[in-house]
């Protein structure tokens, strides 16, 4: 493992700026998608889009604990594409417009975290959900990048399918191997019981509170929250996973089976913010530990999101662990 804190986008800039003094805005740019197009695996059906104009090297993004595709911020996407990335990001099962599962006896995220493995499927599905997306893009191989719940899947499709996978980016996510009463060394669970006790009205607007609500707590306390511009974006792009309990119970609930951790053998980037308030930094570092040269880096003042200052240190050290250039 190498490791470092902070990256290039810190270096003589004030942890709330973009190195001009004034405040960079959640989305800043926004990004042409191609329309939403569909992958099988089995019975389940995933959506996709690609960042049109992009070209390079394929980059397939995964978002976190039952969100859509959307919550990929455009100015992070843009930096991908500009580092020479064919960018695609898709929606996991139960979650956004891919295929969402029958209800499970659980519709507790904590029970499902630490109860019987869950009813739905397992988490190889997940993985194999991915690959789905690859064989219908007719791509080979692909980079992965992983946020949050989907930085765990992204260890995991290196894991089950390694002759798919080029590279490993794991951002903001816990260890792939740890499970059950083992989460709880890397858990902060203020926001999470915040969140839980949090009600909000039904519809299309209970949905725009709820990820807002999220969106505020998971924001990086050394960065501006631009309330404005999420509002915006939350109202244009409404997803209804950030107070879909079920849905995300029967992903939490869905186990591994699959190899440890250390048997990862890909180029791997572990990302994490010091003031992420989900996962303490100790789960970037065992996740660092356990894999083989992994390059850990750790941003203080950042919450458990990517906040706009940092995106284009973050497409660097992407581009660098995918092997196109030195960060």
């Amino acid at each position: 493992m190498t490791a470092t804190t902070g990256g290039s986008a810190r270096a003589g800039t004030p942890a709330h700026a973009d190195g001009t003094g004034e405040a960079v805005p959640t989305q800043p740019v926004t990004c042409s998608w191609t329309p939403t197009r569909y992958a099988r695996n089995g019975d389940v059906t995933i959506a996709y889009d690609r960042l049109e104009g992009s070209s390079g090297a394929p980059l397939l993004l995964v978002m976190g604990l039952a969100t859509a595709r959307f919550w990929w911020p455009d100015g992070l996407v843009d930096a991908f594409a500009e580092a020479g990335f064919d960018v695609v990001r898709y929606d996991q099962r139960d979650a956004g417009e891919s295929t969402r599962m029958p209800d499970t006896k659980t519709g507790n995220p904590f029970k499902a975290l630490f109860g019987k493995p869950g009813e739905a499927y397992t988490s190889e599905d997940m993985t194999d959900d991915a690959v789905a997306v690859m064989d219908e893009l007719g791509w080979e191989q692909a980079h992965i990048f992983g946020h949050s719940m989907g930085g765990l899947i992204a260890q995991r499709i290196g894991l089950r399918h390694p002759d798919r996978v080029l590279s490993v980016t794991s951002s903001a996510a816990l260890p792939s191997d740890v499970s059950g009463l083992g989460v709880l060394r890397y858990l902060r669970f203020g926001l999470l019981a915040k969140l839980a006790r949090t009600r909000f009205p039904e519809g299309r607007e209970g949905d725009i509170e709820a990820s807002l609500a999220v969106w505020r707590g998971v924001a990086s306390p050394g960065y501006p929250f631009d309330e404005e511009a999420a509002r915006a974006w939350v109202e244009a792009e409404v997803d209804s996973g950030p107070r879909d309990k079920k849905a995300q119970s029967r992903q939490i609930g869905a186990r591994w089976h699959g190899a440890e951790l250390s048997e990862l053998r890909h180029p791997t980037l572990v990302l994490h913010g010091e003031q992420d308030p989900i996962l303490k930094v100790r789960a970037a570092h065992a996740t660092a530990e356990a894999i083989r040269g992994a390059r850990l880096v750790t941003y203080p003042g950042v919450g458990h999101d990517l906040p706009a200052a940092l995106w284009p240190d973050v497409a660097a050290e992407v581009t660098a662990v995918a092997g196109l250039r030195k960060a």
